[in-house]
């Protein structure tokens, strides 16, 4: 008979997982069970496990202070390379900034050049990108003369010297895309000044496109060769195509631990041959998109290899040695009697030889002496 002035509450049935707000509102309510719980304990694991892996990955980028040095002779205006041999060295230049600063923002690069009136120093330990484009277009006008590289390379290893954190490592970097004149030419200056550089740990590597490559490549390698420490210095070759001189530096072993790839990894990626445009990785993967799975693919022929070579091993141990034939005694006397026999056989006949040339010399003696007494009979 009295009408119900409460508020009505919250009801849930707690078996059947049913909450009502009020007469008409009502809802499920999900219970957490523990497979929720494990699957928020994996999360939660990735996510920790995905900041460490980034910190290890940034831990392990290089800490260097980079020298770019670039190439503003005459043969620069030639258009073999898209859109030409120097907008093309530009956009590489740009490149190598942008990815050394990545890699780590501790890093610094320099910017200079090696041609026209001689070397000069455009840009020294910079992070900012607005400086290195500056410096290009201001290159730009002055494209001339030849390339004077021992001098260029003097002048960056004293720019290197005097960076503010002397814990970053020292990295020259050389771009050739004419032929070699002067001291660059001669190769016993060049290896005296390899040696100088690897002694004051200055790794060097050399970009080598256009007339670069059509001439003293091998003295460029072997500078490299005399440069490097624990593989640290190389020499990439571009030669002309569709592709960029960009795209080939990039997947090559001169950024490779920049971009966080092992060098073991590349294989020989951007070597001395690189076509940059084709297809020529390893296992028809480029490491620099996917160098877990290079990697992968690399250790796993390795231990194929190994397998193989086990294999090989086993298979030689276990078959039996050759060893010379056993000859029994009774063999061994049936030979000797045969040798005999047959020497015995040779004197016999050498003596029945002889017997019968003298019985022919004795009839013929015979004979003539039987001719001359019957001539005297009948006279």
């Amino acid at each position: 008979m009295y009408a119900n002035t409460s508020a009505p509450g919250p009801k849930q049935n707690a078996m059947s997982g049913i909450g009502c707000n009020g007469r008409y509102h009502c809802s499920e309510v999900r219970v957490p069970n523990k497979d929720d719980e494990l699957l928020a304990e994996r999360v939660t694991a990735g996510r920790a496990f995905t900041l460490l892996s980034l910190q290890l990955h940034s831990s392990k980028m290089p800490l260097e202070a980079t020298m770019m040095i670039i190439d503003n002779s005459e043969y620069m205006r030639n258009g073999d390379y898209i859109p030409s041999r120097f907008e093309s060295q530009s956009d590489a230049v740009k490149t190598i900034f942008q990815t050394k600063i990545d890699s780590n923002p501790e890093n610094t690069v320099g910017v200079m050049t090696m041609a026209n009136k001689g070397p000069e120093v455009l840009v020294t330990h910079s992070k900012d990108i607005g400086q290195i484009i500056k410096a290009l277009h201001v290159t730009s006008s002055k494209i001339g003369g030849s390339i004077d590289i021992p001098t260029a390379i003097n002048i960056a290893q004293l720019a290197l010297k005097h960076r503010e954190n002397k814990n970053l490592r020292q990295r020259i970097i050389v771009f050739v895309g004419s032929p070699l004149e002067g001291q660059g030419a001669d190769e016993r200056e060049m290896v005296k000044l390899a040696k100088k550089l690897k002694k004051n740990n200055v790794a060097v590597d050399f970009v080598a496109f256009g007339d670069g490559i059509e001439e003293d490549t091998n003295i460029l390698k072997t500078f490299v060769d005399n440069t490097t420490n624990s593989d640290n210095s190389h020499l990439v070759s571009v030669p002309p195509g569709s592709h960029l001189l960009s795209d080939v530096i990039i997947s090559s072993p001169i950024l490779s631990e920049d971009r966080g790839i092992p060098p073991e990894a590349m294989g020989d990626v951007g070597g001395a041959s690189g076509s940059g445009g084709t297809n020529n990785f390893e296992f028809g993967v480029d490491p620099s998109l996917d160098p877990e799975l290079a990697m992968a693919l690399r250790m796993s022929m390795e231990e194929e290899q190994a397998r193989q070579q086990a294999e090989e091993q086993t298979r030689q141990a276990a078959e039996p040695q050759s060893e010379p034939p056993v000859i029994d005694k009774d063999d061994e006397a049936m030979l000797a009697q045969a040798l005999a026999m047959s020497e015995r056989n040779d004197v016999d006949m050498g003596e029945d030889e002889d017997m019968d040339e003298e019985e022919a010399i004795a009839r013929a003696i015979q004979m003539s002496m039987k001719q001359e007494e019957k001539e005297q009979r009948e006279q």
